[in-house]
């Protein structure tokens, strides 16, 4: 291997073979753009524009390689550099431009190999050594044009990646409502134009930190096109559900991944509708009463969301109905509530309930009955059994209230 091109010495033969080929630059780059196009599928059926294009860098590559053969000088990959960010600002595939290097360099070759059969020029030992200088500095051309064709990616990834969260943004805050701008912001998004989709709110674990990281990518891997956008408390997306069953997929990979609350809004069929949306996956994940992660779907959890949709009424609800009990120790009043509860969850049956909370039957109804004759509510009428139902979902998500610590709801 020759050594490293700031400290080889100047090679007169190399030099002159580089100048007599590049007297023919133009030929030359036709030929090795027409070669290009032949061998590498994906330039084959290129429009005119893309063929000009490819032919100025074959042109590039060969004064590259050419004028700076046998020089004994430093290399400037700027060039390189910048045909990396011009092939990614075009589109064109890395892969592609990598085989195009490498079938320029055969060419390059072949062009050595051709000039010493019809002019005796150069030697054989100087055609060995033009092989190694030619693939050295292919390799540095190529190294460079990839460094640049990342950074390139990079940028417009970044840039993208922006924009398709600012486009979010607008869509949560109802900014988006004219039809054309809907369409273009779906392209945008890779999301269909049509729904039907649901909005999730996920709690945050702190400030600007992602409550499910790369949130998008894994639930596409299950059929599931969304789109993110991080707020100052809450990590939101927009979710695609185009089959049945998707809604209960779509909970499941929530409940395996986000830590903290999470709601899911009713479904909802134009974009335009996203602001409301939200407001209701919002509602959803603030009625949330137990510790820890939970999924919430708003319309499988009609009681919880109605409390939290409403704190401050249901605030008075809470101490209206159940007001009574306040003044128990509150051990005690935790006792009745968790029972209260368990009775509801267990479609009224108190040996369901007893089984839930370790106890006998004749306990649980033992304490209902303090809990009717307390709050002056019957549970055996359905009115009141509601307004029991309604009071308690308030106390369990207001602060101050055992057994739930209620947390402020998040609206």
């Amino acid at each position: 291997m020759p050594p490293p091109p700031g400290h080889r010495a100047a090679d007169r033969q190399l030099a002159r073979l580089g100048a007599v080929l590049l007297e023919r630059i133009a030929p030359l780059a036709a030929s090795m753009a027409e070669r290009i196009r032949a061998e590498v599928g994906f330039y084959a059926d290129q429009p005119a524009e893309a063929g000009a294009e490819l032919l100025d860098s074959c042109r590039r590559n060969l004064e590259f390689v050419l004028g700076v053969l046998g020089a004994g000088s430093d290399v400037d990959p700027a060039q390189a550099e910048r045909d990396g960010r011009r092939r990614a600002s075009e589109g064109v595939p890395l892969p592609a431009v990598m085989d195009s290097y490498r079938v320029g360099s055969r060419f390059i070759w072949d062009a050595f190999v051709n000039e010493a059969a019809t002019s005796g020029q150069p030697d054989s030992d100087t055609l060995v050594r033009a092989a190694s200088e030619v693939w050295m500095l292919q390799d540095i051309f190529t190294q460079a044009m990839a460094a640049g064709y990342r950074e390139a990616v990079t940028a417009r990834v970044f840039t993208q990646e922006q924009e398709r969260s600012a486009l979010v943004g607008a869509l949560l805050e109802g900014r988006i409502s004219d039809t054309t701008t809907l369409w273009e912001t779906t392209e945008i998004l890779r999301i269909p134009r049509r729904g039907p989709y649901a909005v999730v709110a996920v709690e945050l674990p702190d400030l600007g930190r992602h409550a499910i990281t790369d949130a998008e990518s894994r639930l596409l891997a299950f059929g599931l096109p969304s789109a993110w956008r991080l707020l100052p408390d809450l990590q939101v997306g927009i979710v695609v559900l185009r089959k049945p069953g998707q809604l209960d997929q779509l909970v499941a990979l929530l409940t395996r991944h986000a830590r903290h609350r999470t709601g899911i809004s009713p479904q909802y069929q134009a974009l335009d509708r996203t602001a409301r949306a939200l407001r209701f996956a919002k509602i959803a994940m603030a009625s949330t009463t137990t510790p820890g992660p939970q999924v919430t779907v708003f319309d499988q959890a009609p009681v919880a969301v109605t409390v939290a949709s409403t704190p401050e009424v249901v605030a008075h609800l809470a101490g209206s109905v159940l007001g009574p009990l306040a003044g128990l120790p509150a051990g005690e009043r935790s006792v009745l509530l968790d029972t209260l509860e368990a009775w509801r969850d267990s479609g009224g049956s108190a040996a369901q309930a007893a089984a839930r909370l370790f106890c006998h039957p004749n306990t649980i109804r033992h304490r209902l009955r303090r809990i009717a004759d307390a709050t002056g509510r019957s549970l055996t009428a359905p009115a009141d059994v509601t307004e029991l139902c309604l009071a308690l979902e308030a106390a369990r998500q207001q602060s101050g209230w055992p057994a739930g610590e209620g947390r402020t709801p998040m609206l």
